[in-house]
């Protein structure tokens, strides 16, 4: 890769990091491009070197957003036992909650707001969504795990995942984990993983209980 390469991707990935901060913190409607120039690091007019528009910035960021969730959260390609994949789906969902909150805290705002821009992206999220169920389905027909509602279990482990993203301030106030300082991953990784592996009929060691 070119020198000239490299640095256009560079910027074009601090504007992505950029518009994420600044759609999560301000919404669609309350972020201007100023906003998004200045966190990047780059001025307005260069932004719009890389960029045709606002609302077109925020799509890309929705579809990078999608289509990397579906790389990272997969149970659909795992090899692993029940108790594995659950335990490890949580940890990874968890890790980037505390490491990038600001991503889960953009895909809420436009949960919140209804999901207006998401048109082109529920095909793939459905996808995703329906690979995963057919996993978790096929472990309770294989009777390793206790019947579940897949998608509904699916659903209830982003709710408990992504809370620590979506409500920092809130979580942060109640464990005593001062801003800038890294909250207990391991007790919150352990905690939600016997709430969802008991919900399965597993002990902590993936045995039937």
């Amino acid at each position: 890769m070119t020198t000239a390469k490299i640095r256009r991707s560079a910027i074009n990935e601090a504007i992505r990091d950029a518009a994420i901060r600044e759609f999560a913190r301000n919404g669609l409607a309350g972020t201007s491009t100023q906003a998004i120039a200045r966190s990047a690091g780059i001025s307005k007019a260069q932004l719009h070197y890389y960029i045709t528009s606002k609302e077109d910035l925020y799509q890309d960021v929705l579809g990078y957003i999608v289509s990397h969730w579906r790389e990272l959260f997969s149970l659909s390609s795992s090899l692993e036992n029940p108790a594995e994949a659950i335990t490890n789906y949580i940890r990874r969902k968890i890790e980037h909650a505390l490491e990038h909150p600001e991503v889960s805290r953009f895909f809420a705002n436009e949960m919140a707001r209804g999901g207006p821009e998401m048109g082109d992206h529920w095909g793939p999220l459905r996808t995703s969504v329906q690979e995963a169920n057919d996993t978790i389905q096929g472990w309770i027909d294989a009777g390793n795990i206790a019947p579940v509602d897949p998608l509904l279990f699916q659903i209830n482990m982003w709710a408990v995942t992504q809370h620590y993203a979506e409500y920092e301030a809130q979580a942060r106030a109640l464990m005593g984990a001062a801003e800038g300082q890294p909250m207990d991953a391991e007790r919150i990784i352990a905690e939600a993983s016997a709430l969802f592996l008991r919900r399965c009929g597993l002990d902590e060691n993936g045995a039937r209980i």
